[in-house]
């Protein structure tokens, strides 16, 4: 049996249904004699019969279009993927025609290569034959104008050389004996100076603290406050360090800056003279005594100032001036020293016949980056000399900052004046105290520190601690390792130890060769 569709099993249901429904109602009337009415009936269900198969046939066609749609969608979409596709294999065969021009294009840039080599190769091989005849050739016309043979010409040419190079290594070595004398004359007196300088004071524990004295031990504990916030306040607030130990009746700041540690021993004289001690009054106490620091700063570069005669000094100068009062240099008051210096200095060029005025204005100001060098990085006369030149100072002054040590230069006499001037003042009887044992116990970390690495052999401390020279063994340590031991007991020392301005890390690689003639 053929199966069949929804369109005619629809029919089939309204037929059926109008064919049961007139039989029925024919039986009905014709039971009870109402043939009239029996017609109505027919007729009515004719209509309703009428309808219902035109709704059949709008349903069926409804159906069909939802069916059309259908299709044409997925028509429509395995077209788009049919293009799309289509697209795709045109982009990649495009590539792949690029790709085939571009390899067409090497093989013939290849080929020509090789053919231009060729030729070279070709002109190359001509030229060394060409050569190799034309040395030939003047050989044989050589040896016929000399009337010698290859070896004897080869003998006498040999003797000639050896003369010669005889000559000449006697005077290398005249050269030599000469150059290693000059040599260890300045060796000689670079020891004699190292030497000298041994025996200065190095900036010790005593010049970086300070000591208050307290009332009682109870004190130490309200400095320290509730789970320490008032010491840690302070120190914030001062950036300087403060040791509270077992010593009974006094209290110690420490910190390398004396500015800053002269803050806050007054601030905390201050704080313990009130009573009342907690962050916010410490807070207000350090901000009032930073004030009055910076008056008596003035007040003292002023007076410094005034004292040589010099003027004409603009503000930062003259406050950098003052906090010189605060700072030490082996013991001894860089502020006075520097005033000694300008006086010194003055009388020496007034004797030479050079301007005194100018000579006390170097010799006051030549140690003026010993206030800032805690703040800055290198040595106090490369800052002060900065310093100097950017607020309009001469050049003699900046020179005399730049080069009282070691840079002294004829054509600035006031340099020499003042690095005269500077030896006199530090070398005074009394002007400098000694702490040999710490002294010594510096010397001796220094170089204990440097040894503690591989492939060093020896290590000297000079310059009173600012330089340690090491000695690594050559078959130990190439160049690159002597670098990085150098940098490495740089940083092994800034780790380590405490100290003011720097420490010069020089590493030598040395080779020694010894003999003895029997």
């Amino acid at each position: 049996m053929l199966a069949m569709t929804t369109p005619e099993m629809i029919f089939a249901a309204v037929g059926l249904t109008v064919g049961i429904g007139i039989v029925l109602l024919y039986g009905v009337m014709i039971g009870r004699g109402a043939k009239a009415k029996a017609q109505l009936v027919l007729d009515e269900a004719q209509r309703n019969a009428d309808a219902k198969v035109k709704d059949a046939e709008v349903a069926i066609k409804e159906v069909g279009l939802k069916r059309e749609a259908e299709s044409e969608r997925t028509m429509s979409k395995s077209r788009e993927k049919i293009h799309q596709r289509e697209r795709q294999l045109d982009k990649r065969e495009s590539g792949m025609q690029q790709q085939s021009d571009d390899l067409k294009k090497q093989e013939q840039f290849i080929e020509s290569s090789q053919n231009r080599l060729k030729v070279k190769l070709e002109q190359v091989g001509q030229t060394e034959k060409d050569l190799n005849g034309i040395l030939e050739k003047q050989r044989r016309e050589l040896h016929q104008m000399t009337g010698l043979d290859k070896e004897e010409a080869t003998k006498r040419l040999l003797k000639l050389l050896e003369d010669e190079l005889e000559d000449e290594v006697g005077g290398r070595i005249l050269t030599h004996e000469k150059r290693m004398q000059e040599i260890c004359e300045e060796k000689s007196r670079e020891i004699l100076m190292m030497t000298t300088q041994r025996f200065a004071a190095s900036h010790t524990s005593d010049h970086t603290t300070s000591t208050i004295d307290i009332p009682n031990d109870d004190m130490k504990g309200r400095i320290i406050g509730r789970e320490g916030r008032n010491i840690r306040a302070f120190e914030k607030e001062t950036g300087i360090d403060v040791i509270i130990d077992d010593t009974p009746g006094v209290v110690i700041v420490s910190g390398f800056d004396p500015v800053r540690r002269e803050v806050a021993r007054l601030s905390l004289d201050k704080l313990i003279a009130d009573g009342r001690i907690h962050p916010s009054r410490i807070e207000e106490v350090v901000k009032e005594t930073q004030a009055e620091m910076d008056g008596l700063i003035r007040k003292k570069g002023t007076e410094a100032a005034q004292e040589v005669d010099v003027h004409g000094l603009k503000n930062p100068v003259i406050d950098l001036l003052g906090r010189l009062h605060f700072r030490t240099s082996y013991s001894q008051n860089v502020l006075r020293h520097s005033i000694e210096v300008a006086f010194i200095a003055g009388l020496l060029a007034e004797m030479m016949g050079l301007d005194g005025r100018m000579a006390k204005r170097c010799g006051l100001l030549h140690d003026i980056g010993k206030a800032a060098d805690h703040d800055m990085e290198g040595g106090h006369p490369k800052i002060g000399a900065d310093f100097l030149k950017r607020y309009g100072e001469g050049p003699e002054v900046v020179h005399a900052a730049l080069g009282h040590h070691d840079e002294i230069l004829v054509e600035y006499p006031y340099t020499v004046v003042v690095a005269t001037a500077d030896a006199c003042s530090a070398s005074r009887p009394g002007a400098r105290r000694e702490s040999l044992d710490r002294y010594i116990k510096r010397m001796e970390e220094l170089e204990q520190i440097a040894k503690e690495f591989k492939g060093v052999r020896q290590a000297f401390a000079v310059q009173a601690g600012r330089e340690v020279r090491v000695i690594a063994a050559a078959k130990d340590a190439d160049d690159s390792k002597a670098a990085k031991i150098c940098r490495d007991i740089a940083n092994a020392y800034e780790e380590r130890l405490s100290y003011p301005g720097e420490v010069k890390v020089v590493v030598i690689r040395e080779s020694r060769f010894t003999e003895l003639a029997r």
